[in-house]
């Protein structure tokens, strides 16, 4: 990885290497082995490789990298994680063989910081020990989910219970046959202010009423085993103690949970972009047209050239978010959290966009990666919030900075 000036620990550099090693040793080896068992196997389950992969991760100290430092005062800080998550994004199946899988990362961070102790004895212990998998239920198809204030799912007390009754769709994770819990986001007060109307409630996936509908597909993938699922909930009663944290705490909840998640994301698309770069370089290399090389094309060198300097500044935004989170809080970085959510992808994707050109047919073809990083940047462009909602609070935080200066002279 490039130097930055957002150094890593001893400790952390330590780790990057080790990871670095498995993933060629073990990861990048298990990908077109992955996606045969996958091919051949029940398209929910999860391929054989990956549980091997998992144990092997395990056995070499590479396991729950992203815990936070709430959880453990050893665990790593986010400045530190952050180019781990660079490493494990480089390959589509590079962040469940170490436990390090959205949106179980996500989910277990929720439960680390707002859970009770039988709701961590319950869902958090398998979680961390990779014996399950879980879902997060917010986005809906009926109402604008950018803005969460719409979300509608009805989550209704009664007596020593709630009652939830809604329709979710792109639940990641929902399709899969270890997934065992839900995190959902619904309103429990309609008439409290509009940011105390939500909450999140645990569901078993397996309870009453909840039906997994059906997968949905990015451009064409399904994501499997994990998948991206429609859910229904229909009467799902549970029990009051299923609450996190307590009605009307669902914003609260979310932003605790997502700044966190944002980095990881941004991460793992630049691992991905770097990729896309070597394999562009690569492909330059190697082939002739018209008498030269790829890489002697002038329009070829200016593509590497502004990849490789748009992936740094990517990098650069990403880690000074990293580390104003670790030292300012994820309040005063929400500015630079909302940047790197739309810098990172949109770097990605150009930079692979770039690569499938130079790869020619190949590049969208299903031997090379490029096709469903492609997809996948595309996607990461809506997950966690669009681009717009994003340069919206951007915009909002830097005319704050001025209001009541004066008109410019």
């Amino acid at each position: 990885m490039t130097a930055t000036p957002f150094p890593q620990s001893p400790r952390a550099q330590a780790l990057a290497e080790k990871l670095t090693a498995f993933m060629a040793a073990h990861v990048y080896p298990a990908e077109p082995v992955y996606q045969r068992q996958l091919d051949e196997g029940e398209r929910w389950d999860q391929p054989p490789v990956m549980e091997d992969l998992k144990a092997k991760a395990r056995a070499a100290g590479l396991w729950n990298l992203f815990l936070p430092r709430s959880h453990s005062p050893n665990a790593l800080s986010n400045l530190d994680y952050a180019p781990l998550c660079e490493i494990m994004g480089r390959s589509p199946i590079g962040a469940e063989p170490f436990n390090c899988s959205a949106p179980d990362t996500g989910n277990m961070e929720t439960l680390i910081l707002y859970g009770t102790p039988a709701q961590k004895q319950r869902w958090l212990r398998p979680l961390l020990a990779g014996e399950i998998r879980s879902c997060f239920a917010m986005t809906e198809p009926e109402v604008a989910s950018s803005d969460a204030t719409n979300i509608r799912t009805a989550i209704v007390r009664d007596g020593n219970d709630y009652v939830i009754s809604g329709r979710k769709w792109w639940t990641s994770g929902a399709m899969d046959r270890r997934c065992k819990l839900a995190i959902v986001m619904g309103q429990t007060n309609p008439d409290a202010p509009r940011h105390l109307r939500q909450s999140m409630i645990l569901v078993r996936l397996d309870a009453p009423g909840v039906t997994v509908v059906r997968p949905l597909q990015v451009f064409g993938y399904d994501d499997a085993p994990h998948g991206h699922a429609e859910v229904t909930f229909e009467n799902v009663r549970v029990p009051a103690s299923s609450i996190l944290l307590g009605e009307g705490r669902g914003f609260e909840i979310a932003q605790g949970r997502l700044g966190p998640g944002r980095i990881h994301h941004c991460m793992r698309m630049i691992g991905m972009a770097e990729r896309a770069l070597e394999t562009l370089c690569q492909r330059a290399l190697g082939r002739t047209a018209f008498g030269r090389t790829l890489a002697e094309q002038g329009v070829t060198r200016h593509w590497i050239a502004q990849s490789r300097i748009e992936i740094d500044q990517a990098r650069l935004l990403t880690l000074q978010a990293a580390h104003m989170m670790d030292t300012v809080g994820n309040k005063a970085a929400r500015a630079q959290i909302a940047m790197i959510k739309v810098v990172a992808p949109n770097v990605a994707q150009t930079v692979i966009d770039r690569a499938i050109q130079v790869c020619g047919a190949a590049g969208v073809a299903q031997d090379f990666h490029l096709a469903y990083a492609y997809a996948r940047a595309r996607a990461i462009r809506l997950a966690d919030g669009p681009d717009e909602v994003h340069r919206e609070t951007v915009a909002k935080m830097e005319l704050r900075k001025h209001a009541g200066s004066g008109n410019a002279g």
